[in-house]
């Protein structure tokens, strides 16, 4: 839990909690705002610059490998985290650090012991670092991910630079293969794991005049996703009927060939920072 020294220190935020009993973390400090659930250590709001969300996947991206009874992209997600550590940094931002602790559930989907902390940084930019140590004796084998959402002015209008000439994996159609070949537009449902690749991203939003850059370590899987109309009839949690216009999913990930194996006694930081 939170020590008394990093309770004193760290004045830009508080505890709140919902109607239904959710707890959130709140933070304002003199860089920026933002809102972080308990529930899944999820990133919900960021500002000035971006809304969205972004959830953790972990330990699998996707679907489970083996059993298709278990969560899509893993537990870390929909199970609590406990804060470890809030503290305000020189700099004027604030770091947030939480723990998940195996559940029971948890334990019965994994054979191995480990521990997982995320570290939250706030301020002109969103940092965020995912850490994955064994604590067992054997290796283990994970896929994860931030499944970012950002909002954008309409998707028919942007664009994504930094994945030219790379190989991904296209959903869409049967998982085959092919190279991209130039900046990526959307005009239909688009789901691609873009293998291979540790490059900065930027996403072009000409109706909200800005670009929003997302940078990535340890991590050499990228995911861009969006429904399309027909796709989102069939999504209970996407809201309005025209939601998905104001979306764009640009994720850093390591999954397919690029999951990573994480040796006995050893860590594994997945990294990510999102710039406006």
């Amino acid at each position: 839990m939170i020590s008394e020294k990093n309770i004193s220190a760290a004045q830009s935020y508080k505890i709140t909690q919902n109607e239904i009993g959710l707890k959130f973390i709140t933070i304002n400090n003199e860089l920026a705002s933002a809102k972080i659930a308990l529930q899944g250590a999820h990133v919900m709001q960021w500002r000035p610059h971006i809304r969205g969300g972004v959830p953790i996947c972990w330990p699998w991206f996707g679907a489970h490998p083996t059993d298709g009874s278990f969560c899509p992209h893993g537990f870390a997600r929909v199970i609590p985290w406990r804060i470890n550590e809030v503290i305000d940094l020189e700099n004027g931002a604030t770091k947030v650090t939480l723990v998940m602790l195996p559940t029971p559930e948890v334990n019965r989907q994994l054979s191995y012991q480990f521990n997982l902390e995320l570290s939250i940084i706030i301020g002109n930019s969103i940092h965020l670092d995912l850490k994955t140590t064994n604590l067992s004796e054997q290796p283990f084998l994970i896929g994860e991910g931030y499944h970012t959402y950002f909002q954008v002015s309409d998707i028919e209008n942007i664009k994504v630079t930094g994945l030219e000439n790379k190989i991904y994996s296209d959903k869409v159609r049967g998982y085959k293969k092919f190279t991209q070949e130039d900046q990526i537009k959307f005009d239909a449902e688009f789901d691609r794991v873009y293998l291979n690749t540790s490059d900065t991203c930027v996403i072009h939003d000409e109706g909200f005049n800005r670009k929003i850059t997302v940078q990535k370590q340890n991590s050499e899987s990228t995911v861009i996703w969006t429904p399309w109309d027909k796709k989102v009839k069939t999504m209970v949690d996407m809201g309005a009927e025209h939601e998905w216009k104001k979306m764009i999913c640009v994720e850093s990930v390591n999954a397919l060939e690029n999951s990573v194996m994480v040796y006995p006694n050893q860590s594994h930081n997945l990294i990510a920072e999102y710039l406006v």
